[in-house]
């Protein structure tokens, strides 16, 4: 079966208040168009269609790389009329598909189900039943259940807008019914609007069946016209994700308050805590456990690693049995080999940490390559930028950097070299020996503490 895809994407979406086309808009940090789009590529033999309108130029802008043919609407006079811009590419054997840019949770086993029922004499509809149908177009049914037409609501009867099964806008026809039908489509009707939804009709005067499926809840047909449905989706969307976790043997401590915008791989007894965000690519390995309000994007965890709160990781390596946090960054670039201690408001970039080293607390460490068994004390600072142009810092096994150390790069720490507490060092330093660098301390006794005068 070859397959033709139509995704409608051209609505100002006005509601949104927003100057941002509204299929641009993200859930899970991707736009709606895009989680529409990667559902139906996995449709095989399938050439995908989206009409653009509004916005049409930063739309195709921002998804160049798609693989699909952009068809504008230049005037926006409905489903229908937007259906039509695509009537001469839709060939008469193929099966056409018809999906919206902002229906962003729409499942590909629904899918495969409505496009089950096809066959040269059915129309294949997508419908829900709904609590409150209010701004749904509602299926007519006559007293046998066969389909009979749609109503938009602007049109209905009160009798009918009592009918609680709606309609989705999703429906697949083969090509040739459905580009004659399109050539019959009137305005005459409430909005002055093309609709899409009177070609059922015009199929049930033809002797089509109309075969209806639904969706496993109604959240997933649902359109986002307003900032609350978007939110309302990314929440549902989000809680998805989570069950998928937990359902691979994450422990999640509240399944509610946990966001994953991309893809995360995991391995056995992981724990995640309380508003842990994952973005990008990421794989943990097992038996890690993630406290609260951490960020991770794009990183690689190994096994047995600890990750206090308040945490930002991205585009970095951790180590097995390593710790980290809390309130530690580990920016892009950062590797961390397996024993690494990187402590409370510590920050890495773009710099290697050599197995059982530790950087405990308070310190920058920059463009730097540190050997094993390296202890960086509190305050530490690698001085990699001189205002122009970055330079590297070495330091080698077993040494020993004392608390409130800058070390002016480039330079080089010896191998199980102690650098003295306080000092600023800016030349490389021997092996096994102490360098400091510090002023003469001295006393004043005739000194005396300033004293707060009393007002007047």
């Amino acid at each position: 079966m070859n397959l033709t895809t139509i995704i409608l994407a051209a609505g100002k979406g006005t509601r949104m208040r927003s100057q941002l086309p509204k299929v641009l808009h993200h859930i899970a940090e991707k736009p709606l168009l895009k989680h529409v789009h990667d559902t139906a590529i996995q449709l095989e033999n399938n050439t995908i269609h989206i009409v653009i309108g509004h916005g049409a130029e930063l739309v195709k802008k921002t998804f160049a790389n798609l693989q699909v043919n952009w068809v504008e609407q230049t005037q926006q006079l409905g489903t229908g009329h937007a259906v039509q811009q695509v009537g001469n590419q839709i060939s008469d054997e193929s099966i056409a598909l018809v999906l919206y840019g902002d229906v962003p949770l729409l499942k590909i086993k629904t899918l495969q189900l409505l496009l089950s029922k096809i066959n040269e004499k059915t129309l294949a509809l997508l419908t829900v039943n709904l609590q409150n149908p209010t701004g749904y177009g509602r299926i007519v049914r006559d007293n046998f259940g066969n389909v009979l037409r749609i109503v938009e609501e602007k049109d209905a009867t009160e009798t009918e807008k009592q009918i609680t099964e709606g309609n989705t806008g999703i429906l697949a026809v083969q090509g040739k019914a459905l580009k004659k039908w399109l050539s019959q489509l009137s305005n005459n009707n409430a909005q002055g609007e093309y609709y899409l939804t009177d070609i059922i009709a015009l199929a049930v005067a033809e002797g089509f069946e109309i075969a209806t499926s639904s969706p496993q809840n109604e959240d997933e047909v649902l359109g986002v016209n307003d900032k609350l449905q978007l939110a309302h989706l990314e929440r549902v969307y989000q809680l998805q994700q989570a069950q998928n976790l937990m359902s691979k043997g994450v422990t999640l401590r509240d399944p509610n308050r946990f966001d994953l915008r991309g893809s995360l791989d995991v391995g056995q007894d992981v724990e995640i805590d309380v508003n842990v965000i994952f973005e990008g690519k990421n794989q943990i390995g097992n038996n890690v456990k993630i406290g609260a309000n951490c960020s991770i994007k794009n990183a690689t965890i190994g096994d047995d690693v600890i990750i206090l709160a308040n945490c930002v990781i991205e585009n970095a390596e951790v180590g097995a049995n390593s710790r980290i946090g809390p309130f530690a960054r580990l920016r892009p670039e950062t590797v961390l080999a397996t024993d690494t201690h990187i402590g409370n408001f510590v920050e890495i970039k773009k710099s290697v940490i050599g197995q059982g080293s530790k950087v405990n607390h308070l310190s920058y460490i920059g463009d730097s390559l540190v050997g094993k068994k390296v202890n960086i004390g509190a305050g530490t600072i690698t001085c990699n930028y001189d205002g122009v142009n970055k330079f590297q810092t070495i330091i080698e096994d077993g040494a020993f950097i004392g608390s409130d150390t800058q070390l002016v790069a480039p330079v080089t720490v010896g191998k199980n070299a102690t650098i003295g507490a306080g000092s600023t060092i800016t030349k490389d330093t021997p092996d096994d020996q102490l360098t400091l660098s510090r002023s003469k301390q001295l006393s004043v006794p005739t000194w005396q503490r300033p004293v707060k005068k009393e007002k007047l």
